[in-house]
């Protein structure tokens, strides 16, 4: 499927306000990668394709992680919408025909985020989280700046945030996002 042939099917599926932020994530993903050096083309489709599987209820998504084979943690089955990641690298490999295991990873990993990310999979987790069209987190502006300076450090602002707001709101948070949190406080303080 041709890029385009892909917006105009992820068009009809998900909701406006979503696909315009795909849209966002596929524009901030180029910008970034143009900038650490990473390939556009990769980094335009894993952002296109990031959100694919966010138009499925929590139920589909359970089944559909059934039906891939996924194994699904505890705390995905408490909170189904964390699988639209998983489950939509599978679709980004079996509905848009995308096979390159860089870009099905960084689908796979851009929310949760994991340790010892690859560069397109921090581009990715970096871009859904700072697109234009994202205005309501508080340290919006001093993400966009070290998103072009430092990838880690960025990443550490970034899940500290996802963390302290995550706990603040007793959501369930997933264990490799405070892994992810973890590794990436260590990175940057050894980096310092």
């Amino acid at each position: 499927m041709t890029r385009q042939e892909i917006k105009h099917d992820l068009k009809k599926l998900l909701k406006k306000s979503r696909y315009e932020h795909t849209l966002g994530v596929e524009y901030t993903a180029c910008c970034l990668a143009m900038r650490y050096g990473a390939d556009m083309e990769k980094a335009g489709l894993a952002g296109l394709l990031h959100d694919c599987a966010k138009y499925l209820s929590p139920q589909e998504l359970l089944t559909y992680g059934k039906l891939y084979g996924l194994s699904i943690s505890p705390y995905e089955k408490a909170s189904p919408e964390l699988l639209h990641a998983p489950v939509g690298a599978c679709i980004a490999r079996e509905h848009y025909g995308i096979e390159d295991e860089e870009i099905l990873s960084a689908i796979r990993w851009h929310t949760t985020g994991r340790p010892h990310m690859s560069l397109l999979e921090k581009i990715l987790f970096v871009a859904d989280y700072m697109e234009p069209n994202r205005y309501k987190q508080e340290d919006l502006d001093q993400v966009r700046s070290l998103a072009f300076v430092d990838l880690d450090q960025c990443l550490r602002v970034i899940l500290t945030d996802t963390v302290a707001y995550l706990k603040t709101r007793s959501f369930v948070t997933d264990p490799m996002t405070e892994k992810t949190w973890d590794y990436y406080c260590k990175t940057v303080k050894n980096k310092v």
